[in-house]
This record gives structure tokens, sequence and C-alpha cells, in this order.
């Protein structure tokens, strides 16, 4: 099954919404409100405990079957199952993209169910104090080391799931800047803190460094032989991990056909079971496999992660809108941005399409957001009474975890108050003075959802990962290789060479040639 490479503006269907956008660009949200007293409820969709209203949107009854037309044109569904059965769709790595069979009970691969076999067994050791560390001491710390994808997932799912934790206080370390590494290794007992090692390769250089700097500190108080009841790996490179002083049954792996992007769900995600015990890390797992089922088995009209990013393509592409924001209202979720940032602009931040020329039109949306209500009170002014097009997402929860009925009333309160301002405005009001005129018509979509629970947290984040599927696919890029984060890397060995020897007739750019003499 060939991946499609359908160049979206040559199709019917974008000439049928350029010519639409003609019509509609200047309809305002209020006047179809007034128009249409079930506009709500038509517009919204329910699925399992998630509720989408995409009713305050800047679109007409005819435009999500237009923009469902260009779906079918571009040939999404053959795109998805594409990817479901294994298909090498990273054509430019030569790789499948699988990281959904990574969370498919039915029909899990072998080495993947040896693998959770594994972590369920470690987790249940570490967790109940039958691995011990070199003076016979139970771990009570747990740190991960990783960059990327091996550390923006587990980190964000440990706060996103703190409710859940068990009595192990884990940490994230991540940038190579060593006063990072020191401040996370404050207060910590070498003979009760367990460092998990994150690299599919283990060559990455900043996870390494940080590696090799622990290592060092462990090393202070402890021997070599006891590096092994300390460090774990999560790899590919078992030689590397074994020279690192591992022992190789504590070596937890990787594979080839799942990124760093998507890679929480595997091995990757051992810090996240630690943190919240094997079962809550396989709930995550069920609840993001419901929503591949949804989204794999659903019309596309009826499908929430097919119709997110059909509107994502609406603005981007015919309203010019370069940004989308997202606010979820649990403090729990503020990290869910920083991930969906590297998810998303990863993915699709590229300018050649999957025929090898230039595109001539925009993809990746610049994703950013933070948690309400802080938010609001730092940067909602600019959506409201902006120059710029920001669509947003709110994401809120029925129910409270701790079940404080007061405060999560007036937060849900400020969630859907806050939609209705974006909408409405001061339109059809009179004001004083012209300072406090809001245009309203300020394009929101509301997930709501009944109660943040591994489970629902696994569909929110599979949720995001085929929004961005479908941007891709619709956008005629690979979504799955990262070419650019691959040359930063390169050049940082040959800045890290000049630096280190004072010598930059290697460097041919005068101003890299100022910074290292700055640094020197």
């Amino acid at each position: 099954m060939s991946f499609p490479k359908t160049d979206p503006t040559q199709t019917k269907a974008w000439k049928n919404l350029s010519d639409h956008f003609e019509v509609v660009k200047n309809v305002k949200m209020q006047e179809l409100f007034a128009q249409d007293l079930e506009r709500g409820k038509e517009m919204g969709l329910t699925w399992d405990d998630f509720y989408l209203d995409y009713s305050k949107n800047r679109i007409s009854k005819e435009t999500l079957p237009l923009l469902v037309d260009l779906a079918n044109e571009v040939h999404l569904k053959k795109a998805i199952e594409a990817q479901f059965q294994g298909e090498i769709i990273n054509e430019t790595e030569g790789r499948a993209v699988g990281h959904t069979s990574l969370r498919n009970f039915d029909q899990l691969p072998s080495e993947v169910k040896a693998t959770l076999e594994k972590m369920k067994s470690f987790s249940s050791d570490v967790i109940h104090g039958t691995w011990k560390g070199y003076t016979g001491k139970a771990i009570t710390h747990v740190v991960n080391v990783g960059i990327g994808g091996s550390d923006l997932g587990p980190d964000m799912v440990c706060e996103a799931l703190a409710y859940y934790r068990n009595h192990l206080e884990v940490r994230f370390v991540s940038n190579v800047d060593g006063d990072h590494v020191m401040e996370s290794l404050k207060g910590l007992d070498r003979e009760t803190t367990l460092f998990v090692i994150v690299s599919k390769t283990f060559t990455t250089q900043e996870t390494l460094t940080n590696a090799q700097t622990i290592r060092e500190w462990f090393l202070k108080n402890a021997s070599e032989k006891d590096v092994a009841q300390h460090f774990v790996a999560v790899s590919t490179n078992l030689q590397a991990v074994t020279d690192f002083g591992m022992a190789p049954e504590n070596i937890f792996p990787m594979w080839d056909w799942v990124g760093g992007r998507f890679s929480l769900w595997s091995a990757v995600g051992l810090s996240i079971s630690l943190s919240v015990g094997y079962d809550h890390f396989e709930q995550l797992l069920e609840g993001a496999h419901a929503m591949d089922i949804h989204f794999r088995k659903s019309e596309f009209s009826q499908n929430i992660p097919v119709i997110l990013a059909l509107l994502s393509i609406w603005y981007n592409n015919f309203y010019g809108a370069e940004s989308e924001c997202i606010v979820p209202y649990s403090q729990y979720l503020n990290k869910l941005v920083a991930y969906l940032q590297q998810g998303i602009m990863e993915s699709n931040g590229k300018s050649v399409d999957r025929n090898g020329h230039t595109v001539h039109y925009q993809t990746g949306t610049i994703v950013w957001g933070s948690t309400g209500t802080n938010a609001q009170h730092a940067f909602f002014q600019l959506i409201h009474q902006g120059t710029k097009l920001i669509p947003t997402d709110f994401i809120a929860f029925r129910e409270s975890l701790y079940g404080n009925l007061d405060h999560q009333n007036k937060l849900l309160a400020n969630c859907v108050a806050q939609t209705e301002a974006l909408l409405q405005g001061t339109y059809s009001t009179s004001v004083d003075n012209n300072f406090k005129v809001f245009e309203g018509n300020k394009p929101t979509n509301t997930l709501l959802i009944k109660k943040l629970t591994p489970y629902s947290l696994g569909s929110l984040i599979a949720m995001y990962e085929h929004k961005l599927f479908v941007q891709g696919v619709i956008w005629n890029i690979y979504s799955y290789d990262q070419w650019g984060v691959e040359l930063g890397k390169k050049l940082a060995k040959g800045t890290l060479s000049a630096i280190e020897s004072n010598d930059i007739s290697n460097v041919s750019n005068s101003s890299t040639q100022e910074l290292i003499k700055k640094m020197n």
C-alpha cells in the first residue's frame, strides 16, 4: 500500500474551499448563532467521556463537509490504514510509524509484550522495595535522564498523573546545562537513588554527557560494581550500555519503528510506570488505544482528531492564522503544551512535500499556551483584543480529583466564560469608549472530559497525535522525520571542538567566530 502524495492545492476540494472562504470570511459567528439556535447542539460531538464543542468556529454548515471532501480527495483513509498496518510511511528514513502498536493489547508484537512484562516486574520490585541499592536500602528517588521525546513525554505524564503517584520521587534531567544537572542532584542520596538513562542509540550528546556526570557523582561514594544497582537503560545499544557499567538484564529495548516524539508508550515510559505503578501505565496505553480505534473507524464528520485537524487547516491555510493556542484548565497539565510543541512542530515543520517539491503553501502551525486560569492573567488580552487570529483549544474536566466543588465550579465557569467572551465580545452592546471594544468572533474549541485519569490522559495525548498526522497527510509532508534537528546536532560537534581548542580556523562564519572568541 503506497502512501498518498497529493498536492492539496491541486484538488477540486481546495478550489471549492477557496471559493467558499470568499463567501464566509467576513461572516460573524455571533450572526451564525443568532440565525441557528441549535448550532451549539449540532456542532458538538460525544465520544466515550469526551465532549467536543466546535460550534464557536468561523464555519457555516457547508464548511465541514467541504473540508471532509479535501480529506477524502487526498486519500486520508488510505493513509490512516497504511500507518496502522505498519507500512513504511516514514519513507525518507525508511521506517514504519508504529507507536499505535505499542498500546493495542489484542495484537501486541511479541517483543513489546515481553518488554511490558519486564517493566511491570521491575516497577513492582522498585516500588515495593525488593530492588535494593548497593548498601541494601530500598529506592526512594528516581531520576530520568534523556532529552526530547525521552524526556518531554514521561515528564509531562508524571506531572499530569501526580494525583496517582506512589512514594517514589521522580525527577527529570534533560538539558546539558551543568547547573541544571547539579541542581537536580541536590539533596539526593546515592544509596537510594535509581537513574534511568534513556537514549535509543546511546550516542545523544546531551544525554551521554549528563549520564557521565551523574555517574562520576555517584562514584564519589560508591564503586564501579555498584553502578549496576543504580543505573538502568532504555536503549538499543547493548554494548555501549554494558560498557557504561549497567547489567545487560537492566536494559529495556526500544525499536526503530517508534519515533522519539511518540515513545512514551514504550519502555521510554519506564519512569511513568515507576512513578504511578505499572497498572496505571497500562491504563494510559488502553486509553490511547481507545482513541486509536475511534480515529481509525469513525466517519470523518464524527471523528474528533480529524475535525480538529480540518479546522486547523481551515485557519492556517485560508485565514492565514500562523499559531494556535492550547489552554488546559487543570494545573496537572502544565507541561502538556511543551510536550505537544515537540510533537506538532517537530513533525509538521516541513517545507518539502512528499514528492520532493518545495511547498508553496503554509504547513506547520506554531503551538503555544499555558494552563487556565493562569493564562487569563497573562496572554489572553492578546487573543481578545489583539490583531492576530489565534484559534484556541480549551480543555477542561467535569470532575476534580480531590472533590472540591467550589474550586471546580469556579474553574469551569472561567473556562466557559472565556470561550463566550471570545465569541461574543462586545458585539451588539454599547460601550463608553473604543478602548473597551471587543470584536469577538474569536474561534475556540472546547474539549470537556469527565475526569483526569490515566485512561483519559492516554486518549487526550493520542487525540493530538492523530490530529498532527491528519495535518501532515493533507499538507503532503512527511511528519515523522526530523532532519532539521539532525543538522543542529551535527554542527554542535564542530562548534564544541572550536570552543574546547580555542581554534576558530575551521569556522567559516564570522558571527560564529566572534561568539566563540568571546567564550574563551
